[in-house]
């Protein structure tokens, strides 16, 4: 009698870890399931065609900046027809110019890493043409549209700035000094036009649009 008890006893004993072994283990994996669950959420998921590595994020950079040039190159003349401040046209015509320039380089870059130089649409660049676009279909012409025009062409030069900042960074931590150096050429330039901008803003075309809301007042 005293064997059939501790044999029960023993049983129950045995069910009893087993039951919380089991617990133990789907609360575990519940918890596992929710740590997933909130890792992922919210996560993009990649594109099959996304980079991996440094290089090819640079190399992606480069086709959407390349893009984006071409692109500018075929703004700039329509911002420059719609100028009328001489100072403004003058410095629209040599920032198409240099635009070509800076599509030379890049193409020099391609050629420097072994790669064609293949264009690959940049959503910002052409977001800010139509935005401009949109800035001289919203003024009139003369000044009002040339501070417009001035506007629309700064925010273009700071994404440039910022991209060719970045560039030159991704080139100079992969050890391609020839491309940074070629990258940090048109980086200046770019920031040397953003000067120019603002002085031609505020040497006389903001005032001369801030005249033409007070003879409107009048």
């Amino acid at each position: 009698m005293k064997t059939a008890t501790k044999t029960s006893t023993r049983s129950t004993a045995n069910a009893s870890t087993k039951t919380a072994a089991k617990t133990n283990k789907t609360v575990a994996a519940s918890k596992a399931s929710s740590t997933k669950a909130t890792t992922t959420r919210g996560q993009v998921k990649a594109k099959s065609t996304a980079a991996e590595g440094l290089e090819e994020l640079f190399v992606d950079s480069l086709k959407d900046i390349y893009w984006a040039e071409k692109a500018l190159s075929k703004a700039l003349p329509k911002m420059t027809k719609n100028a009328t401040r001489e100072t403004l046209v003058k410095g629209l015509e040599d920032h198409t110019a240099q635009t070509e320039e800076h599509i030379a380089r890049l193409e020099q870059v391609f050629e420097i890493l072994g790669k064609r130089a293949v264009a690959k649409k940049c959503e910002a660049m052409d977001g800010l043409i139509k935005e401009g676009q949109d800035i001289m279909e919203s003024t009139e012409p003369g000044p009002v549209r040339d501070a417009g025009i001035i506007a629309a062409s700064q925010k273009i030069e700071h994404y440039e700035i910022a991209t060719y900042g970045t560039l030159c960074a991704f080139a100079k931590t992969l050890g391609m000094d020839e491309a940074a150096k070629i990258l940090h050429m048109t980086l200046e330039e770019e920031k040397q036009a953003d000067m120019l901008l603002t002085e031609a803003a505020y040497n006389t075309i903001n005032f001369d649009a801030a005249e033409a809301d007070d003879t409107m007042e009048e």
